[in-house]
């Protein structure tokens, strides 16, 4: 078994036990995500949300008491982000897929240190939402390089990584037009689980079924192309509606 497997499925078991504890304690919802409105899949996904959160606690107190910046968070993820599309084009699925899922942490670490801090900017709005972009960009090119064996594999991956700036962009456009819209199934931390999963699952997956390797990994990608699209389009027509129904009044 390979270490990066190795180490997630440890991970998993390590969550799934928690799980048990964080339901049995009956502990409550977190503040900061109901602040902020955190939602996964639409809001089905909540239990996960808070329980994530209230596994990160131990990490964020210990971050605070260190005295990490959100800066610190911020250019982690970066280099997460970076690593995550090296190792991806090397053909390390499951190490990117690690990179990957330590760079959605930072991300949540970001923001979270920034509110407890109090140091919430205009600086760190900007930072934050345009480092997660440039995350992406380097995830997705390694997609691109790695899935070059499959006939459809860059393009699938090309789409899905169009689709996903698709996304950013009309909520950051609407919102600089003041409307605000965070709807839609393929969001962020959506997109995070699925290559997170498609990466440390493509081996096993494709070794069992007899499959190409990189096969899942083009399905997931494939799956969040068509998710992120049908999310853009859904913003840009809400968005539209609500921008003509302000400028009619």
């Amino acid at each position: 078994m390979k270490a990066p497997f190795a180490i997630f499925l440890a991970v998993v078991a390590a969550a799934l036990l928690s799980m048990i504890v964080y339901g049995m304690r009956g502990s409550g919802r977190d503040a900061d995500a109901e602040r902020k409105g955190s939602q996964f899949l639409m809001g089905l996904g909540d239990f996960l949300v808070h329980w994530f959160m209230w596994a990160l606690t131990p990490v964020e107190r210990l971050s605070l008491r260190l005295g990490l910046t959100p800066d610190f968070f911020n250019f982690a993820g970066l280099l997460c982000g970076l690593a995550s599309g090296f190792l991806i084009g090397a053909g390390w699925l499951e190490w990117g897929g690690l990179a990957i899922a330590l760079g959605g942490i930072a991300d949540i670490f970001d923001g979270r240190i920034a509110r407890a801090r109090k140091l919430t900017s205009p600086y760190g709005t900007f930072i934050d939402s345009t480092l997660d972009r440039f995350v992406e960009v380097f995830a997705f090119l390694g997609f691109v390089v790695y899935l070059r064996h499959l006939p459809l594999g860059p393009f699938l991956a090309t789409a899905a990584l169009a689709g996903s700036l698709l996304v950013s962009y009309t909520r950051a456009r609407g919102e600089s037009l003041g409307v605000t819209c965070k709807e839609g199934l393929m969001q962020r931390a959506e997109r995070l689980a699925l290559t997170f999963l498609a990466c440390m699952l493509d081996a096993p997956a494709t070794g069992s079924a007899g499959w190409t390797p990189g096969t899942l990994v083009g399905g997931v990608l494939a799956l969040i192309a068509v998710g992120t699209f049908i999310t853009a389009a859904h913003r840009t027509i809400w968005i539209s509606a609500r921008l003509r129904d302000t400028s009619r009044k």
